[in-house]
Formats: structure tokens, sequence, C-alpha cells
């Protein structure tokens, strides 16, 4: 979820899983050591304490005769030869009376510290000892203790073996868990970036994709049903803003652009540098529209300036902007025009337009006429300066034609 969202401090979902993941392997895998470790040993200190008896006995089969006629140079060389085999540490014999005969080594050892010496002796803490027989009367007792360092490598070698294939295991379990919880957090991410473009940019036409997990797939449908309904909503309000701009830009009597699209329309204009030197604009009111309404009546007169619409947008031909501004003041911007030739040969076009007369009722007609001012765009004009300058000329343009 990555960048879309402003970082709190507080950890991702990805980040939590992991952790989870990671204690949770770690804890099984600990106790896992713990338990195996300690079964191994303790079988082990079994399985070491068996054959150091079962050495006891070999031994005293084997120092059966010696030890019944006393030969000291017998014992002490079985002794040596088994001692060199690695099978114990130190080994004493003693008569029937306990009186010892012979041992092995001849100089005693001191017992190291090492920890292998502690493992030996937790292993093997007490030194075995065997009665030896002879024709079924006992004649002595060989007393072993054991030699561990073979034991102790292999406690540390399995031990290390067993901490090594859990480690892999550990790791193993975390890929598979890295690997399964990609897709919750992926499936989540999908979600989320949905619902943050929505809020953010308003795509109520946004939807999150189907979702392999149910969990998630009733959520991901049940937002997508309500984002159906918002896109809905927001289609009623865009239309109703469209109707309303409509209404607020539009004269409902001739359906030309109104006063404020006007402004609107001259205002940018008037800021984009590439058409404030190639624009004018024309001022224009009608000449007999009072006539009109007192001779003939309002309805007669709205028919008028539909008619005076309809004859403006023909001339435009959808080319140049036309308002009524209110009343009979009507007014048009007009492009890709720098001069004053250009705009009186368009004022001269535009009154052919207005000499056939309107037809009104019972066969009767009248003629329709417009006082044309205009204005050019200069670099320094503002909206002000140009309604000024274009009223003034369509007033100086109407005395004009009252005079003749």
């Amino acid at each position: 979820m990555s960048n879309i969202l402003i970082s709190s401090g507080r950890p991702t979902f990805r980040r939590i899983l992991q952790r989870i993941s990671i204690l949770s392997v770690a804890t099984a895998m600990i106790a896992c050591w713990l338990f195996l470790s300690i079964a191994s040993v303790l079988t082990l200190k079994q399985y070491a304490q068996q054959n150091m008896q079962l050495l006891g006995v070999t031994v005293s089969h084997s120092l059966e005769a010696a030890v019944a006629f006393r030969d000291v140079g017998e014992i002490h060389e079985t002794l040596t030869a088994l001692g060199r085999q690695q099978q114990f540490s130190s080994a004493l014999v003693r008569d029937s009376e306990g009186r010892p005969i012979a041992r092995w080594p001849t100089t005693p050892r001191p017992r190291p510290k090492t920890p292998d010496a502690l493992i030996q002796r937790w292993l093997l803490p007490d030194p075995v000892v065997q009665t030896v027989w002879y024709d079924g009367v006992p004649v002595g007792e060989v007393q072993l203790t054991a030699k561990g360092r073979l034991i102790t490598h292999f406690i540390w070698l399995s031990l290390a073996l067993l901490t090594g294939f859990l480690i892999l295991a550990s790791a193993l379990s975390l890929a598979i868990s890295h690997y399964f919880h990609r897709g919750l957090v992926q499936a989540l991410q999908n979600i989320t970036e949905v619902v943050h473009d929505v809020r953010q940019n308003r795509h109520f036409s946004r939807r999150v994709k189907p979702e392999p997990i149910e969990e998630f797939q009733r959520f991901a449908h049940d937002f997508n049903c309500l984002l159906d309904e918002m896109e809905q909503w927001q289609k009623q309000q865009q239309r109703h803003s469209a109707s309303l701009r409509k209404s607020a830009l539009h004269d409902p009597l001739t359906g030309l652009a109104n006063r404020a699209a006007f402004r609107e329309a001259l205002e940018k204009v008037l800021t984009d540098p590439l058409q404030r030197t190639h624009h004018a604009l024309l001022f224009m009111d009608s000449d007999n529209f009072k006539q009109i309404n007192d001779n003939w009546g309002h309805a007669a007169g709205d028919r008028a300036l539909r008619e005076i619409a309809s004859r403006l947008l023909r001339f435009s031909a959808r080319r140049y902007p036309t308002f009524r501004l209110g009343g009979d003041e009507f007014a048009m911007l007009i492009s890709d025009v720098t001069i004053d030739e250009q705009i009186q040969r368009l004022i001269s076009r535009l009154g052919y337009l207005f000499v056939p007369p309107m037809p009104l009722r019972n066969g009767e007609a009248i003629s329709l006429s417009l006082s044309v001012g205009y204005a050019l765009v200069e670099p320094d004009s503002t909206s002000e300066s140009l309604l000024e300058i274009a009223d003034s000329s369509m007033y100086h343009n109407k005395k004009l034609r009252r005079g003749r």
C-alpha cells in the first residue's frame, strides 16, 4: 500500500504479517529445538549408561582368570589395550576384599573442567562397578570411568545439525508464508488504491477487481455496489449542475448566451495574450423594438427578438459567440480581425441579413434593423473600456440612422 498514503508511523499490513510469521516460526522452531535437544540428550544419556554397563561386563569376563590368579601383568596389559582403544578414561581392579590390584592409567589424571567434561559428568556421573566372577565365585571387581569425548562430540554435532535443519526449515516456512501473504497483501492493496483514488480524485467509475479471498470478495462487491450508487449520484449532480449552468449562462427566450456568459467570454479573451490583438466586440441595439411592442404586443416583441437571434446566429455560423445582453441589446465577439476595414465589411454583411422584413399575423410584416457599434481589442483594453467604446460607437450610428 505503498505510496498512495502519507506515512503516519504505523506499521503496514505487510509488516504486521511479516512480524506474525517471524514470531510464529521462531517460537515454533525454538520449542522444537529445545524439545528435540532435551529428548535426544536424555536418550543418549540412557544409551551411554547401558553401553558402560555392557563394557563393564565385557571387561570383567576378560579379566576373570587374571584376577583369580592375581596376574597383575596380565590385568595391566588388558586394561592398557582397552584403554588405548578409547573404551574408557580410567579403570581400577580390586580383589575380593576391595584392595586395589591394578589401575589404568597408572598415574591418576585430574578431571578437566571444560564444557565437554561437565557434559560427560552429567551424562555419566558415576563410575560403573562390575563384579568379576570365576567359577561362580566373586574374585574381585572392575571400576570403569567413562570416556565421554566421543559422546560430547556426537552431542555437539547433533545439535549443530539440528540447529541447521531448523534454520533451513524456518527459512522455508517464512518463504512459503511470504508467498501466500503476497496475495493477501495485494488484494488489500487493490482495494485501498481504489478507495484512495475515489476519495482523493472523485473517480467514481473505478471498481475493485474480483478477489480470490471470500471476505475480500464480499467487501469488494459491496464497495462496488456503493460506487455504482455514488457514480449515479455524481452523474445526476453533473447533469443538474450543467442544467443550472446552462440556465445561468443562456437566455431562455432566444437561446443565446446571456450577459453573464458574455462577461466570462470577454474576460477569457482579454486574459489570453494570443487573442487580445485579434478580436473585436460588436455591440447591437434594435432600432424599432419599442414600436413592435407598442403596436403588436409583447408576443410580437418576443417573436422579433427570437428572429433577431436567429439571423445573428445565421451570420455567425457558430463561428462568433453571440449574446443577448438584455432587452433588445445584443453583442458578438469577432475573431481574426485586426483593422477597422475588416469590421466594416462584416457589419455590412450583417446588415444584408436584416433587409427582409419579419412576417406578422394577418399577412403583415415589419422591418428589423440594428444599430451596430464596435471596438477593436487593444493590448491595454479592459472589459469596461471595450464596452464603453462599443456602446458609444453604437449610439453614434443610431443617431446617424435617425438623421437620414
